[in-house]
């Protein structure tokens, strides 16, 4: 996953004001943001099992990745504290100084880490070092590296490949026409577990506008299970964020990367 992710984050951190309970990241202390986390959580997970109540789901099916770009170590001590069991990251470099910081209590509270940013082969190695899950494999080269350095690491990892919807070239991701050759030829590679797919919509004003794209992953999934194209593993649906995580969660998500409605709008820069 390339820009689009923090683009779109960075566009629905905007719809926030000072007043409102997600505030700016920076402009509070950090006593003020570790007394809302909680409550923000509360709220998130409110949501989260409303919108599976509407799809007639269960709220175990869905999980909440906590998108902590920027987000500073203590504060996501607190989240973790707070009920957070799984973090996911943008960037390698902060990632490798956060999580081993944070490797004791992630640790006693089985806490899992996913790569949710763009994942450029010459850091390959670092993402298997750190990450349980990368949910941005869009290309088999890509894969085929991730794959070599996990068996020389003794590591299965789970992927999720990362699909264009919307169809822009600066956008990473998949064609939706390749997706599925593409899982037979990862589902050929022994340390690598294909669980699903991943995409970030064009960011609406009104979330019902990202329906359609939902719609289209989860058809994209089916029909690679239905082909025989992915195995029986290849359950998931890594989509939805702050400003669209209900619809999503209604068409099926099962991972939902929420980070401005849990640590307040942040400075991307």
């Amino acid at each position: 996953m390339g820009s689009g992710e923090w683009e779109v984050e960075s566009q629905a951190s905007k719809f926030f004001d000072p007043h409102s309970p997600f505030p700016t990241l920076h402009s509070r202390s950090f006593y003020e943001e570790s007394e809302d986390l909680r409550a923000r959580l509360e709220e998130i997970n409110r949501r989260i099992a409303a919108a599976c109540g509407r799809a007639g789901r269960q709220v175990a099916e869905v999980t909440l990745v906590a998108a902590s770009k920027t987000v500073p170590a203590p504060l996501i001590r607190e989240a973790i504290e707070a009920g957070v069991r799984t973090l996911g990251e943008s960037r390698i470099q902060d990632a490798a100084t956060k999580i081993p910081e944070l490797k004791a209590i992630s640790a006693e509270y089985d806490v899992r880490w996913h790569l949710i940013g763009h994942l450029q082969s010459n850091k390959a190695r670092r993402a298997v070092e750190l990450f349980d899950a990368v949910h941005s494999v869009d290309d088999f080269k890509l894969a085929e590296r991730v794959d070599r350095i996990a068996g020389g690491l003794d590591k299965r990892l789970k992927v999720f490949i990362e699909v264009n919807l919307g169809g822009g070239r600066s956008k990473a991701g998949d064609a939706p026409d390749k997706v599925l050759p593409l899982c037979e030829q990862i589902g050929e590679l022994p340390r690598l577990e294909l669980v699903g797919l991943m995409a970030v919509p064009p960011f609406f004003d009104d979330p019902e506008d990202a329906r359609p794209f939902f719609q289209r992953l989860r058809r994209l999934r089916d029909e690679a299970l239905q082909s025989g194209a992915a195995g029986e593993q290849f359950k998931d649906l890594s989509m939805g964020m702050t400003n669209d995580f209900e619809v999503a969660i209604e068409e099926g998500a099962t991972f939902v990367r929420i980070g401005t409605a849990l640590f307040g709008a942040r400075d991307y820069t």
